[in-house]
């Protein structure tokens, strides 16, 4: 059964402390981006040291989100939150001053630590917050909308910081807005009581080195090769960890990741599906900041605000989803979404050094851009439905483990078949065309799994659809 939660009369603070957290998170997976010119010169790094620099970040992110979801659910998702935000602050200073390219991509991991435990206790503290129906919906819009807008506008900020400042800015910049929310948080969030239980270490350790090992094969492949030892070892010792964590869940008396919450098509759907887009989103960022400076020309300045027609559309698109849903469902809006992702990166997979801004990148970011601002909140919801408040914490961790992994994942899978394509063109065209082939497999998930599973709920509960799409049923 749901559990009934009261609209505290400070909701707005409530949401604006939530949102503004994730918000500052999420801008680190992409202000790096128009910077990585920049740090690839003063580092001296690889492709594969460049690559880690993001997937070090995403990397212990998603790996960590499952235990920093279950530490929310036991000692209280306000005092877990406040305590990620202290990690991530500290750590962005950390990175702001590194010295070399091993302290970056540690800091980048500590950074990581820090956003797994402020994620899922961010969009549970939500859910805790605001009742279902409309209130929760508007929500869950605004989260999902953050994740796509966070993307984007970090690209703008990190490139005027890079341009007129430093590359190390936009991290000093996290340190203040990081303690402003950690003195807001107890002021405005609510606590949620402490529980008795003890943290799944077995699972919380597989399922980071696994998805680690299976990264590290991927991305080692740029030097080695798809057949070497080193290629090959890490992803087949990613598979056994990853089997190793399913059967110990299996046997787990208080699981990190509850393989009941896998029993839902819509939510097993959701995971799938966000993984896919996300995975073929980084590539489209990290490799078109790339084609801007080093093809076009760009300024790093120039990049960030190349992007700023995407943002917008995404914006505006995102603020029509509460209406839209509760009229049609999440998954006809989700499908369109992909669908206009799709249509974009296909666009994009064309450049060349002839491309134009215009023509190029401008008119297919704004089919992206609409296509975020469908996409993002339903598939947020769809990832949480169902879900009672006692798997409220592990559900919203899933959310953001897919969301994670799937950047880290589709990250090192596009440098890898990149890497040997010639040069920055045909490399940034041989990346947009593999993440068109991620697009098309989500567009087939959304089509076989999520919009079935939906339409047969509609037909079971018609007070579905009226209550935003928000289900209330666990298959």
């Amino acid at each position: 059964m749901s559990t009934t939660v009261r609209v505290r009369s400070d909701s707005t603070a409530i949401l604006a402390v939530v949102l503004i957290s994730y918000f500052m998170i999420l801008l680190d997976n992409s202000i790096i981006f128009t910077a990585l010119p920049a740090i690839e010169s003063a580092m001296g790094l690889s492709t594969t040291g460049l690559a880690w620099v993001q997937d070090a970040y995403t990397l212990v992110f998603g790996g960590l989100l499952l235990l920093g979801a279950r530490a929310g659910d036991l000692l209280g998702r306000r005092r877990v939150f406040v305590a990620g935000l202290a990690i991530f602050s500290a750590a962005s200073l950390l990175v702001g001053i590194a010295p070399t390219g091993w302290w970056l991509i540690g800091a980048r991991a500590l950074q990581g630590v820090g956003a797994a435990v402020v994620a899922p206790s961010s969009l549970a503290l939500l859910t805790a917050s605001f009742p279902e129906g409309r209130p929760r919906s508007r929500a869950v819009a605004l989260y999902g909308a953050t994740a796509g807008i966070g993307a984007s506008l970090g690209l703008v900020i990190g490139g005027a910081l890079a341009q007129w400042i430093s590359w190390r800015a936009g991290f000093f910049l996290n340190v203040p807005i990081g303690v402003a929310m950690m003195v807001l948080a107890p002021r405005y969030l609510p606590e949620t009581a402490r529980r008795s239980g003890n943290f799944d270490l077995v699972g919380a350790v597989t399922a980071t080195l696994g998805v680690a090992a299976i990264v590290f094969g991927v991305i080692e492949s740029v030097e080695h090769g798809w057949t070497s030892p080193v290629s090959l070892v890490g992803v087949a010792v990613g598979l056994v960890l990853l089997g190793a964590l399913v059967a110990a869940e299996r046997r787990a008396v208080e699981p990190i990741m509850p393989l009941h919450l896998f029993a839902s098509r819509i939510r097993v759907g959701a995971y799938l599906a966000r993984m896919l887009y996300l995975g073929a989103m980084i590539g489209f960022f990290y490799f078109g900041t790339q084609f801007l400076q080093n093809v076009l020309g760009f300024t790093a300045f120039q990049a960030g605000l190349a992007f700023l027609p995407m943002t917008v559309v995404n914006f505006a698109v995102a603020l029509t989803i509460p209406r839209l849903t509760g009229r049609v469902g999440q998954g006809v809006p989700l499908a369109v979404g992909v669908l206009a992702t799709l249509a974009g990166m296909a666009w994009l997979s064309a450049l060349d050094e002839s491309s134009t801004y215009l023509t190029g990148l401008a008119l297919p970011m704004i089919l992206i851009g609409a296509g975020q601002g469908l996409a993002f909140a339903p598939l947020t919801s769809a990832g949480i439905a169902g879900t009672e408040a006692s798997d409220a914490g592990a559900a919203s961790g899933l959310v953001n483990v897919f969301h994670q992994v799937g950047m880290a994942l589709g990250l090192s899978v596009l440098v890898a078949v990149s890497a040997h394509a010639g040069g920055v063109a045909a490399q940034v065209a041989t990346a947009l065309s593999t993440a068109s082939v991620l697009l098309a497999v989500c567009l087939v998930v959304v089509a076989v799994v999520i919009l079935p599973a939906e339409r047969r709920i509609h037909a079971a509960t018609p007070e579905y659809v009226h209550n935003r799409g928000e289900v209330t049923c666990t298959s």
